[in-house]
C-alpha cells in the first residue's frame, strides 16, 4: 500500500516521466531509420523510454553508432555515455 502511494506521489510530481522498465527491443519505440543509425536491432541490448521526449538505449557495439544518420532521422540530440549507453532526445 505504501509503495503504491509513493509511486502516485512521485508520478504527480513528475508527470512527464514514465515508469523505469528496461525492455528488450520493441519495434514501436524507435523508427526504422533510428534503428538503422544505431547499428540495427541486433545491436540493441535494451531500450527504455526515460521521459516523453527521451529514450535510453544500450548498445552491444558503440562503434556501429552513426550520429549523423540519427540527426538525419530526426533525433534532436544524442548523448553518448560510457558502457554503450546512449540517450536520444526525440522531441522538444
Amino acid at each position: 500500500m505504501l509503495e503504491k502511494l509513493q509511486r502516485a506521489f512521485w508520478k504527480a510530481l513528475t508527470p512527464d516521466l514514465i515508469a523505469e522498465t528496461v525492455a528488450p527491443s520493441t519495434p514501436g519505440l524507435l523508427s526504422a531509420d533510428v534503428l538503422s543509425a544505431l547499428g540495427g536491432a541486433e545491436n540493441l541490448k535494451s531500450q527504455q523510454r526515460v521521459a516523453l521526449t527521451r529514450v535510453r538505449v544500450q548498445l552491444q557495439d558503440i562503434g556501429r553508432l552513426d550520429e549523423a544518420a540519427l540527426k538525419a532521422a530526426g533525433v534532436a540530440g544524442v548523448m553518448v555515455l560510457s558502457g554503450g549507453v546512449v540517450h536520444l532526445l526525440t522531441g522538444l
